[in-house]
């Protein structure tokens, strides 16, 4: 909560002053890359140590490159410094913010596909909705001892 509070401030902050364009193109490209960090392996898929192909391998759970400490920990601090250089007019430089744009979102499209087409060559996903739950196998019956016998 504290992180969304501190980007909202920095982007009401660009809003109003109408500049920094070059520092809000730098922290996206860093914010950018830390995702990537998050969502990738540790180890490389494509590397003689590679994720079970078949059902017969061993499980091995997904290790992620940057922890999710390590990330939210950098982002905040990557928008703190950001906000910070937002108070000096040195770091104003004159820029058409329409190309920057542009650039970033070819980036964040060019990047995405090719993470999700990686992910589903190597058959990972980096994100968990709650805990796994197997159904049937794991709930206990009442008097099924009785029934046995």
């Amino acid at each position: 909560a504290v992180f969304a509070v501190l980007l909202l401030t920095f982007v009401i902050r660009i809003y109003f002053v109408e500049g920094f364009y070059i520092v809000t193109y730098g922290l996206g490209i860093y914010l950018l890359n830390l995702l990537i960090g998050f969502l990738s392996p540790a180890e490389d898929p494509d590397s003689d140590l590679a994720l079970p192909t078949r059902d017969s391998e061993e499980f091995r759970p997904f290790v992620r490159k940057l922890p999710e400490f390590k990330f939210w920990r950098a982002a905040f601090f990557a928008v703190l410094t950001s906000l910070g250089m937002t108070c000096f007019s040195m770091f104003d430089l004159p820029v058409f913010w329409p190309i920057l744009l542009a650039y970033f979102v070819l980036l964040v499209f060019l990047t995405a596909k090719d993470r999700i087409r990686h992910m589903i060559q190597h058959k990972y996903v980096p994100i968990s909705f709650g805990k796994q739950t197997y159904g049937d196998l794991t709930k206990v019956k009442a008097g099924s001892d009785k029934d046995a016998k």
